[in-house]
């Protein structure tokens, strides 16, 4: 009978120490030690397959970015047993300012009277004073080194909608109060609108491209599945950490499995 194999004993496995060395260099043990933090201290991460977690921390390895919450730049999130891989704001913002293509870049919430309205022609937003403290939007902005300005503006509305079509989790959150949506609805919808426009408009490197295509998917070795959307999967490059290599329990010399 194949034993059980934990994602300890998987950073144990000199091809996966070797894995995040060459990705990561000098970096990878404050990686591997931060991850294991992670996974220490979060009970339901802790039950998702090791593989997907694993799977989910070399994509944020491979894109050179922090799994560390208080950073912000991506996220190991617990869903349905397995773990997605989640970009931050913060994410998507360092890795645009690396392709050397934005000047500006800005995500922020929207206050009743800050914002009448938008250009229908130009597609400009029309400005206005904030007249209370209620947020009624979102606004991500952009420019770029050749001059382009660009603005993405969704009323809460909006969002409330966005969020009820792409998260499952949210939608089935019937009193909006436990699912990563109805905790932290702002964060979220700063993210979202942000992400849109650089999918939208933005140029993009081929990591934000990854970024964002890998968004809150369970990440394989040449897939990206939408656990927690509509569970469709696409196609990726493979950028796996850890490929087909058996895992042997040295003790027993059996195969340790998921």
């Amino acid at each position: 009978m194949e034993n059980k194999i934990t994602l300890p004993q998987l950073l144990e496995n000199d091809a996966v120490k070797k894995r995040f060395g060459e990705i990561l260099d000098k970096n990878a043990t404050a990686f591997i030690q931060s991850l294991l933090t992670i996974y220490n201290g979060n009970e339901t991460l802790r039950k998702c397959e090791p593989r997907s977690i694993l799977a989910a921390a070399g994509l944020a390895a491979t894109l050179n970015l922090s799994i560390s919450p208080s950073l912000g730049h991506a996220y190991i999130v617990p869903f349905g047993g397995k773990a997605q891989f989640n970009i931050g704001w913060k994410g998507l913002v360092q890795l645009a300012h690396r392709t050397g293509k934005y000047t500006a870049l800005n995500s922020s919430v929207v206050h009743e009277g800050e914002i009448r309205g938008v250009d229908c022609i130009t597609g400009e937003l029309i400005k206005g004073d904030k007249i209370s403290d209620t947020i009624v939007g979102y606004v991500a902005y952009m420019r770029l080194d050749n001059g382009f300005e660009k603005s993405l503006y969704m009323t809460r509305a909006e969002m409330e909608n966005h969020a009820e079509t792409y998260s499952q989790t949210y939608k089935s959150d019937k009193n909006k109060n436990w699912s990563i949506w109805a905790k932290q609805f702002n964060v979220m919808a700063c993210k979202t609108v942000l992400k849109l426009l650089l999918s939208r408009w933005g140029i993009l490197s081929a990591d934000l491209a990854t970024a964002i295509q890998g968004d809150q998917s369970v990440v394989a070795k040449s897939t990206f599945t939408y656990v927690d959307n509509d569970g469709r999967t696409v196609e990726r490059e493979d950028y796996s950490v850890l490929d087909d290599t058996e895992i042997i329990d040295v003790e027993t010399g059996e195969v340790m499995s998921e």
